[in-house]
């Protein structure tokens, strides 16, 4: 990390990186892993708009930054065990190229982040129609909920769906 890129950061980096690495290293048990994260909590902090201070208190907010991280980390992990093990029980000929199978992971990591970050009525409709296959009229009973509402929350997760494109 040279001095020039942001000297606050140079210095938080100097100071607690070994700490943060050894605090991920006990969480996850797995040093790779550790660093990975340790690294992307710094880059974090570089991509701040106001980086010059960081509170009394830093290894709170690098621990913030890294369980944020550690739980986004997870999710990843969790998408793409459940896609390896659907595409597992797919005939030979038809198990997608390695380019193919990582394309389709980033889609889902995105499609992932816009479901979560939706709010939870809006992404329960959204799901009851596109997986469940119910009606705007049976989401509305469902949820208690008006149609309107039902027509408001699709049209905000269609909205969602087209910015991940």
């Amino acid at each position: 990390m040279s001095s020039s890129l942001n000297p606050p950061v140079l210095a938080l980096y100097s100071e607690h990186h070994g700490w943060l690495y050894r605090w991920l290293d006990r969480k996850l048990g797995n040093a790779s892993d550790a660093a990975d994260l340790a690294h992307d909590t710094f880059l974090r902090l570089l991509a701040r708009p106001n980086s010059a201070g960081f509170g009394s208190e830093p290894r709170a907010l690098l621990t913030h930054i890294a369980k944020g991280l550690m739980i986004d980390s997870w999710r990843r992990q969790e998408v793409e065990r459940a896609y390896l093990e659907t595409i597992a029980h797919l005939p030979e000929p038809q198990v997608p190229s390695p380019e193919t199978r990582w394309l389709i992971l980033e889609a889902l990591h995105r499609i992932e982040a816009m479901l979560r970050d939706l709010p939870d009525k809006t992404r329960q409709a959204f799901l009851m129609s596109q997986i469940d296959g119910l009606t705007y009229a049976q989401i509305a009973e469902e949820l208690n909920v008006s149609l309107a509402s039902v027509k408001r929350y699709m049209r905000d997760a269609f909205l969602a769906c087209l910015s991940v494109a």
